[in-house]
């Protein structure tokens, strides 16, 4: 029995060293043969690091705001009785639009300015009398406070005509029409809009540490969808006595040229201010930079030779971005070849395989085609 059980736990023991030797030598073949096995350069696009000139700016969103404008409408309520414009007119400053129905209002007025001309006839007439001392001194008074009571009221009522006239406020162009002959009007009921268009204001926010350097005077670039390629050109005109303490952000008014008037007021317009000097900076495609939540990076190939060389990884500075370039302040030097496509596939020490066959162009103000 003890004979059995030796040789029965030899056995076994020859087996799982079998097993166990077998697991240690597979392992050291892989490892091997792993290690044997050549890392492929991986393909990517390159460019040259070079100087370039850069303009340092500021950039915002903003609002197109007409100097004047305002929907214009009356005081008074009465019924449509005459139309003196059509839809988009340009009108100058006291321009009658239109009229209300006010032949009671004038009729009062002749009653009152009657009732004044009769005042101002037994005034004079008592003013010769007393000379001969035929009336009062209280007659006299009584009859200036009641001319001064009359006309009075001849003003009085001289405004209520004038408020079922509309006039253009300030000169500019009008919009469309929104009452018709002979609809009844409530006081205040917009009748048409007005808007002076040349020049005109755009708005915008910047963040409170750009006040530093931004000025009354600076130049503003604008551009807006509706004219693509297009830039307005103005200056800044205001700068907002304080600072939104919700935002911290402060508000700006630049005012542009518009004539002819192809800017309306609402439209959405890009801003851009240029700030400082230009500089000598190393630029490159935007492409370059992979950006991680540990800071920028990009990748420099060196020893490149016959078109293969190693991918080294950089931390970088970088400026923000114009169009499809950026400035690189710290991380690359003028002269160096950096990687602008095939990064996701590369680590520090890759070796890459450099094919430009299909660089992408940047350009300074890209426009997107549908294709």
């Amino acid at each position: 029995m003890i004979k059995r059980m030796t040789i029965m736990l030899a056995v076994m023991g020859l087996l799982f060293g079998g097993l166990y030797g077998f697991q240690v030598f597979k392992g050291v073949m892989i490892k091997k043969a792993i290690g044997a096995m050549a890392n492929p350069p991986q393909t990517v696009s390159t460019v040259v690091a070079e100087t370039a000139p850069w303009q340092s700016s500021l950039t915002a969103i903003g609002s197109l705001r007409a100097v004047n404008g305002a929907d214009l409408a009356l005081q008074a309520s009465g019924i449509v009785q005459n139309i003196q414009f059509n839809s988009g007119d340009t009108v100058t400053a006291g321009q009658p639009l239109l009229q209300l129905v006010a032949t009671d209002d004038i009729a009062k007025l002749q009653s009152l300015e009657a009732t004044a001309e009769n005042y101002a006839i037994v005034l004079k007439r008592d003013q010769e009398q007393i000379k001969f001392s035929a009336v009062s001194q209280a007659t006299l008074d009584s009859d200036k406070a009641n001319l001064k009571n009359a006309q009075a009221l001849v003003e009085q009522q001289k405004a209520i005509v004038e408020q079922k006239t509309l006039k253009a406020p300030f000169a500019g162009r009008l919009g469309i029409r929104a009452v018709d002959l002979g609809q009844y009007l409530s006081a205040g009921t917009s009748i048409v809009t007005l808007q002076s268009l040349d020049p005109i204001y755009v708005d915008f926010y910047l963040p409170q540490q750009a006040l530093e350097v931004i000025k009354i005077g600076e130049d503003v670039t604008t551009k807006v969808d509706a004219y693509p390629g297009e830039r307005f050109t103005g200056q800044i005109s205001a700068i907002n006595s304080k600072v939104d303490s919700t935002s911290r952000n402060v508000q700006v008014r630049a005012t542009l040229h518009n004539d002819p008037a192809r800017l309306l007021p609402g439209m959405f317009a890009k801003v851009e201010i240029a700030v400082g000097k230009p500089e000598q900076l190393v630029t490159l495609p935007l492409t370059a930079v992979v950006n991680n939540p540990y800071g920028d990076l990009v990748y420099v190939v060196d020893n490149l030779k016959d078109g293969q060389g190693i991918a080294r990884q950089m931390f970088v500075k970088t400026k923000p971005a114009k169009g499809d370039h950026i400035v690189v302040t710290e991380g690359v030097k003028a002269g160096e070849t950096v990687v602008i496509a095939g990064q996701l596939k590369l680590r520090n020490g890759s070796p890459v395989k450099v094919d430009n066959s299909h660089v992408p162009v940047a350009e300074a103000a890209p426009d997107i085609v549908d294709q």
